[in-house]
């Protein structure tokens, strides 16, 4: 299973030099994906969970593909009724032969209604418009003449039930969002049903999930996967592994802006989970510690 980690690309704390450290840190910590988040503009709405400044995300990933070697990129999620389907194509495909083959398209329909009336599109139309255009991609880079881009997974974000068909129909992989695991245990059992129902293929289980490290056990039934102690994360990652997740996508950044100027509590956290997942698999697999 491979384990990834959400960056914040917003936010006051937020600058280029702040992006690379992060990123740098993240491939120097073994980890195997980045991935960061997309607004195009930073209305009321937005701006209360995801202050300014905010960093395009193609713009940014193919930054970062040149200051790191090894570490897939990727979105979480791309917004996708924003832009037009043949820019995204053509960005996409740029992207992913800039970075040697790195990218991952995380893909959702969007929330922010006051940024939807700001852009000139549609709100109540987000979910049509989504499907038309990963149609559109996918047509667009099946031209390899053109494109060049090469396989781009496009995994389908969104905890909904609607999300998870969309998956099915048109994704790669299933990408919901911090969740407690009874939920997702019972989702994974609903998207087998659809994909047999629709006769597809069932997604891969790619989930993001929070990363807060506690000193004491976190219970109850809303724990959120991911929360807790260091044995709880690491128990979460194994019950993942189990459930078939081909990659986790750890979201250490918890809705509070400030937590962006102090970035070194989230790099200690993310040190600490891959010292002892890399250690307890090692180990595991009988290899000398």
């Amino acid at each position: 299973m491979h384990i990834g980690v959400n960056v914040p690309n917003f936010g006051p704390g937020t600058a280029p030099a702040v992006l690379r450290r992060w990123a740098q840190t993240v491939e120097a910590l073994g980890y195997d994906l980045l991935m960061i988040s997309d607004h195009v503009v930073v209305t009321p709405d937005v701006a209360e969970q995801y202050p300014a400044p905010f960093y395009e995300p193609f713009t940014t990933l193919a930054w970062l593909a040149g200051v790191t070697e090894r570490v897939a990129l990727g979105t979480s999620v791309l917004i996708v009724p924003y832009r037009h389907p043949l820019l995204m194509a053509r960005m996409a495909a740029n992207l992913n032969r800039f970075s040697d083959g790195r990218l991952v398209l995380g893909v959702g329909v969007g929330w922010a209604r006051q940024e939807f009336d700001a852009l000139g599109v549609p709100f109540e139309e987000r979910g049509r418009l989504t499907d038309d255009h990963l149609r559109a991609m996918r047509t667009a880079w099946a031209d390899e003449a053109d494109y060049q881009s090469g396989p781009i997974p496009i995994w389908v974000g969104g905890n909904t039930d609607v999300g998870l068909r969309r998956a099915v129909r048109l994704g790669d992989a299933w990408h919901p969002l911090r969740m407690t695991m009874p939920w997702l245990r019972s989702a994974v059992d609903r998207m087998k049903t659809v994909a047999q129902a629709l006769e597809r293929p069932v997604p891969a289980l790619v989930p993001r999930i929070v990363l807060r490290l506690t000193d004491l056990p976190v219970t109850g039934p809303e724990r959120r996967v991911g929360e807790g102690t260091i044995d709880q994360v690491l128990q979460d990652l194994e019950e993942l592994r189990l459930l078939g997740s081909e990659t986790v996508v750890l979201d250490p950044f918890d809705k509070d802006p400030a937590e962006t100027l102090a970035p070194s509590k989230a790099w200690q956290a993310l040190a600490t989970v891959a010292d002892r997942w890399t250690w307890t698999h090692s180990t595991q697999q009988g290899e000398p510690q």
